[in-house]
This record gives structure tokens, sequence and C-alpha cells, in this order.
């Protein structure tokens, strides 16, 4: 999914959101309109009232949009397919207020994984947002956990929100620092 500029939509039905940058939940109740400011990486940054809030995108169908299909492992994956799939996860989250991606922003410092006795999957995910005042801590920590959720035999996943060291535009991936000119 690409930017969106201010597309109006009308609320099909009742949607949990998320306040940007507080992360307070808030209903967006059924045919209300909104504009959808952003829509990148299966959720959608929407203007409501005064507020932006993010709807994630398995609710895209209170916008009228397509949900995002969950992600899909093959029953005997290894863990590099695993792995490989934990980090494109990652890679569709977006910080409402820049379209690039967290992985590319050079906020995710670690995505660790491990098996249980049972063969499911437990990940460690250390993260940290562009400045410790940022308001997008807690969505985007809480996003990534969603979307790490959504992959088959994760039992549990853990986000930690983490300063240290501080992120610097130099943690950016080349191609995150050519498209916001700071190469």
């Amino acid at each position: 999914m690409n930017g969106i500029d201010n597309e109006p939509v009308v609320i099909r039905r009742d949607v949990e959101g998320l306040v940007v940058p507080t992360g307070t939940p808030v209903l967006l109740p059924k045919d209300s309109l909104a504009y959808i400011t952003q829509a990148m990486g299966g959720s959608f940054t929407v203007y409501f009232e005064g507020n932006l809030i993010r709807v994630a995108g398995v609710d895209a169908d209170a916008l009228g949009k397509e949900p995002v299909a969950p992600p899909s492992l093959p029953e005997n994956a290894t863990d590099e397919q695993f792995e490989a799939l934990a980090w494109e996860q990652l890679k569709t989250i977006y910080d409402p207020e820049i379209p690039i991606n967290v992985v590319d922003l050079g906020l995710v410092y670690a995505c660790n994984i491990s098996r249980l006795p049972s063969g499911e999957r437990v990940v460690n995910i250390m993260m940290t947002v562009t400045a410790p005042g940022c308001g997008m801590g807690e969505i985007l920590l809480e996003e990534a956990r969603q979307k790490i959720s959504l992959i088959p035999t994760v039992a549990e996943v853990n986000v930690e929100l983490v300063f240290d060291p501080p992120w610097n535009r130099d943690m950016m991936s080349e191609a995150a620092r050519l498209e916001t000119g700071l190469y």
C-alpha cells in the first residue's frame, strides 16, 4: 500500500483505533466520516474529529479497504525462514509521520527467536524511537507485537523499548537516507 492524501471514507462498522501519538484506544463509530492520511504496511492512519488515529490492517474492511492477508509459513519452516518472515513483518510497520518502515529507519535493534519444547516460537524484539520524547513508541511496539503474533507457530512476543544506543540517522538504511534526503 502507498500513502494516501486525505481520502474521505465513511466508517462501515464500529472499529477501534489508537490515537497518535498517545496510543489511547478510541472507537470510530459506524457511519462517521474520516480521512485516510496514510495507508502503508497494511495499517491506516486516519484523521477523525481533530485527531490522527491508527487503524490496524485487520480492520481495513471498516474503512472500505481490503484486509491484509495474514503471513503464511510452510508447515516445517526452518528457523531461517521464520526469521526472514519476522523481519518482513517488521518492515510493514510505519511511523504515521514518516513514510519509511521501522527496519529501514534503523529502529529495530534486535529480533531474537527461540523455540519452546512444543516447537512454538518466542520472539524477543528490541526497538527504539527517533527521539526519547517521541510519543509513537507505544504504538510502534504494539504494532510490532500484533504483526509478529500473526506468524504461525508464535507462542509469545516480547517487545522492549530501549534508548541505548541512542538512535541517529546513520542507523537508517541507504534507501531510507536517500528517500528522506539525508544521504
